[in-house]
Formats: structure tokens, sequence, C-alpha cells
């Protein structure tokens, strides 16, 4: 039975995705790199996150959850904020129909100019982690969709 890892999403099976390692024995996250290169615009009011592709989806149990974070040198050498702090990957967004389970991390360029985020390049980490439910949870939801579909059931 397997419990929780990484697999190569569909459509990215041939552009060279590395699988994310932990980098020392006692690191609790595993490094996000970029899939493609992309451009973060500077920063100005109003301006929406970039989502930057991984190539990556996360099977786990249950009663796990995946938590994107912030890279501690993110900010200050690549410009990159997560404008949400904290990004959730749930268990059942692992395949879902419509983008398979692609894991996305949105950032935003604190920068005055515009970044340059190469392929291959850390961008984040990822945490797998348990969650407690409440004693009267009824959640009987099923997921629809991919990417921002939670509050769509």
């Amino acid at each position: 039975m397997r419990n929780r890892g990484f697999e190569i999403v569909k459509g990215y099976e041939n552009k060279d995705i590395h699988i994310p390692i932990r980098k020392t024995a006692r690191s609790a996250a595993y490094d996000l790199e970029a899939a493609e290169d992309i451009i973060l615009p500077s920063f100005q009011k109003g301006i929406k996150p970039t989502l930057i592709p991984t190539g990556l989806k996360a099977y786990m149990r249950e009663d796990e959850v995946l938590l994107i974070v912030p890279r501690s040198s993110g900010p200050k050498k690549q410009g990159i904020s997560f404008p949400h702090n904290v990004g959730v990957v749930d268990s059942d967004y692992y395949g879902n129909v419509d983008n398979d389970g692609h894991i996305f991390v949105q950032c935003i360029n604190l920068k005055d100019e515009d970044v340059v985020i190469k392929k291959g390049e850390a961008i984040a980490q990822a945490m797998f982690q348990k969650f407690l439910i409440t004693d009267d949870d009824c959640a009987t939801g099923e997921r629809l969709g991919g990417f921002g579909s939670t509050s769509k059931n």
C-alpha cells in the first residue's frame, strides 16, 4: 500500500520533471521546482498572482494534506512571495478530472523589476501533514474539479 508521494502529472511525462526530495535527513519539506521558465511581473497594485506549474501531483492518505510553504530565501533571492502564505493541497485533489491534480504555486514578485524563474529552480517547499476533524464533522461533498474548485461543490 502506498502512503504518500509525488508523481509526474499527465502532459509533463517527457519534460524532465524532478520528483521532489528532501535535501537533508532532518529536513521537514520537499523542494518544489518550476516545470518551465516563468516571468514574474514586478509588483504593482492590483496584480494577480502568477501560477507556476510544478509538473507534479501528490498522493496521500485521506487524513493528510500537503502544505505548500515559501522557501526562506524566496523573498530575498527571487523576490517571490505567496499572496496566501500557505497553499493547501487536499488528498482528493490527486488525479482530478480537470487537471490530474497538477500542483501550481501561486506567487507574486516583490521586486521593482520582472523576475525570471528558470525551469528546475526551487520555488517552494511541500510538507505532508496529518489533520484532525471535529467530533460533529459531517462533510459529505466530493471534489468536482481541479485548482480552486473546493468551494464549487
